[in-house]
């Protein structure tokens, strides 16, 4: 059985409305966690496939995430690195019959625009969402929201994210004086997947563009592909990286043809991907 699924245009579109038509682009995310991205690609014209590097899943235990909800209160400020973090978060509140009205009082930051409709979405407000999806300028966003650095003094923040992920912004907060607590809401695996079916993907077509969205969709990607050095599979393939830590990955592995939008975001990397390829 076929571990990907391919796409075609979602509906017949003009030239002028199309410039994708005729383009095979690689989405290594779950369909289910790329409906953005990939919907957009598709009403340009683009053909598709969906081959997933990794899958979200829940935490190992959730016995921290657990003592965290259970003493919201403590907290001052929330925040949300992630949708998914928000998503496994708010679930797991849910089944704790934690309500909304638990997280009263407490402020809440939501790194990128889906992240704050993944927390809006469970009728949470969201006093800040931070435009620059890196540890570093989430940083830099909310302290300037609070007004300066010497507001971050004594603030307590929690923040649920990845099993994986940069100490940046956690170790930002606490040289700045805030008591941060750092709690593991769910972790990416590699999905079992046939290697044979990646290779086949590349024999049967041209790729024009491959997507990656995070170093360990393009290091799942390399162990799939059995080499630490990409640039030969993917030495005509155009690499589409969500932001720079992304693509610092990527040119770890060889990688040398990188493009990134200047916002890490869906939208804005499908922008990058159209005037990337209307050069070529």
């Amino acid at each position: 059985m076929n571990n990907f699924d391919q796409t075609k245009p979602a509906k017949p579109v003009s030239e002028s409305n199309a410039p994708l038509r005729g383009r095979t682009i690689i989405v290594t995310r779950p369909r289910s966690q790329s409906e953005e991205i990939g919907s957009r690609l598709e009403a340009l014209g683009a053909s598709v496939i969906y081959f997933p590097t990794i899958e979200i899943a829940p935490p190992d235990s959730w016995d921290a995430v657990d003592d965290v909800l259970r003493k919201l209160s403590e907290y001052e400020w929330i925040i949300f690195t992630s949708a998914n973090g928000a998503r496994f978060f708010f679930e797991r509140s849910t089944y704790l019959q934690i309500g909304i009205a638990s997280f009263a009082g407490r402020s809440v930051c939501a790194i990128g625009a889906g992240t704050a409709r993944a927390i809006e979405e469970r009728g949470v407000a969201v006093a800040l969402t931070a435009s620059e999806s890196t540890a570093e300028g989430a940083l830099t966003e909310l302290v300037a929201h609070l007004g300066g650095e010497q507001n971050v003094q004594g603030l307590r923040v929690l923040v649920p994210r990845a099993k994986i992920a940069r100490e940046v912004l956690p170790d930002g907060l606490r040289r700045l004086g805030a008591t941060v607590e750092a709690v593991e809401t769910y972790q990416t695996v590699k999905p079992k997947v046939v290697p044979e079916d990646l290779a086949r993907i590349f024999s049967d077509r041209s790729i024009d563009v491959i997507t990656f969205t995070s170093p360990s969709t393009i290091s799942n990607f390399a162990e799939l592909a059995g080499t630490k050095d990409l640039s030969k599979q993917l030495s005509t393939t155009l690499v589409a990286c969500i932001g720079p830590v992304t693509a610092r990955a990527a040119e770890s592995f060889g990688l040398a043809r990188i493009i990134q939008p200047k916002m890490q975001n869906a939208s804005a990397l499908v922008d990058a991907i159209v005037n990337a390829l209307s050069r070529d």
